[in-house]
């Protein structure tokens, strides 16, 4: 709690200092166009390399707090949490998990992309921490960018996906569980390949440019002016509406339908039906601290723009954009508080136990619950074997 108020009066400040820059200098200043802070082009008759200059709003920004204390602050709170955890999820479901699942797989994916993600966060920090002055090349700044949106999407795909199948789950129990499985894998790799294809076109733009009036070489936040009028903008337009809005829209309608099958059937355990609600409320609770306000803030902001001609809504953006990454350190606790299979083994793992002795603690826990059943022993291995949520 204390590290969550430290981040929010933070963030309190640094967008109080940056409306104030905005209402001071919004007279007199050139307006920024595009997802990124517009870059003028300046004469260099002594170098070949392209020079660039900021106005005054987007130097206030790329040297204030903001962006040299509270987001390096955010992404060493991420990387410190995200990292460890999203690796003992995949070592948990590849080696103490046996059945393979639909969920289970659409959780493997998306600790994967979790993780693939983290990995690349000592560049951000570094990269924040110098005052936004990029030293790893064109290259790794590429691969960053290309990571940081690939992984927000991928998230919000793989999560529609676990809310359709959950919901799938509700009103089909009986439903063939390995035909699912093979569904679900095929899903995951038109994901991933979705994912690569789309984050094509940022590898195709030069994402480092030189400011000459600061002294740094930014990554990603500030582009040229025509990149962004002719090319950004219908590409960050189209990610919000096609990889946000859409699956927020299907998972929206699965949670309804969910929770109004669990309103009129007769659940005989009680237990599934607080697995069900404590889905939709990590997963609901995701999207409005995670990826609404990114994705909300990116579409309004170019509402403004195509208006008004202006708009100072960068530092906002950027600042929800930070935040998104808070998935990486939520969707651990998706399926540890989600999948008992995943809790029993995780447990079981930090207290040394082989796989072999968990699944006999987890039918002896079974059979204990179900004493007089005569086939007590064979119908909870297959409870057991089938629990995964």
């Amino acid at each position: 709690m204390a590290v969550c108020r430290v981040l929010c009066l933070l963030l309190l400040c640094s967008l109080l200092e940056a409306a104030s820059a905005a209402d001071l200098e919004s007279g007199r200043l050139k307006s920024p166009k595009g997802r990124s802070f517009a870059g003028q082009k300046v004469t260099n008759a002594n170098n070949s390399e392209d020079l660039y200059q900021v106005d005054e709003f987007a130097a206030e920004v790329l040297t204030g707090k903001l962006t040299t204390v509270f987001l390096p602050i955010v992404y060493i709170f991420v990387f410190i949490i995200g990292l460890p955890s999203n690796a003992v999820a995949l070592w948990v479901f590849f080696f103490r998990t046996k059945k393979k699942h639909p969920a289970v797989i659409y959780m493997v994916n998306l600790a994967l992309a979790d993780l693939l993600f983290v990995v690349w966060f000592p560049l951000k920090i570094a990269y924040h921490l110098n005052g936004n002055n990029w030293l790893f090349g064109e290259g790794l700044c590429k691969v960053l960018v290309g990571f940081f949106y690939g992984n927000m999407y991928c998230s919000i795909l793989f999560i529609t996906c676990l809310s359709v199948q959950r919901y799938w789950v509700v009103v089909n129990p009986m439903a063939h569980s390995r035909k699912k499985s093979e569904i679900a894998l095929g899903v995951s790799i038109a994901i991933w390949i979705l994912i690569l294809l789309g984050t094509i076109p940022l590898y195709l733009v030069n994402q480092t440019v030189y400011i000459s009036n600061l002294n740094i070489t930014t990554c990603h936040d500030v582009l040229p002016e025509n990149v962004l009028v002719h090319d950004m903008f219908s590409y960050f337009l189209s990610l919000a509406i096609g990889l946000f809005l859409i699956p927020a829209v299907v998972t929206a309608v699965a949670y309804i339908l969910m929770i109004k099958t669990l309103s009129v059937s007769v659940i005989e355990d009680g237990k599934k039906r607080i697995r069900a609600i404590k889905l939709i409320i990590v997963v609901l609770s995701m999207y409005l601290i995670c990826f609404t306000p990114s994705n909300v803030l990116i579409i309004v902001h170019y509402l403004i723009l195509k208006a008004y001609g202006q708009s100072y809504m960068y530092a906002w953006y950027i600042t929800s954009l930070c935040l998104s990454t808070l998935n990486s350190c939520i969707d651990p606790f998706i399926y540890y508080y989600i999948s008992k299979d995943f809790r029993d083994n995780l447990k079981y793992a930090l207290l040394c136990r082989s796989v072999r002795t968990t699944q006999r603690m987890q039918v002896s826990l079974s059979s204990g619950r179900y004493p007089k059943k005569s086939d007590s022993y064979s119908s909870n291995l297959n409870r057991t074997s089938k629990s995964t949520y």
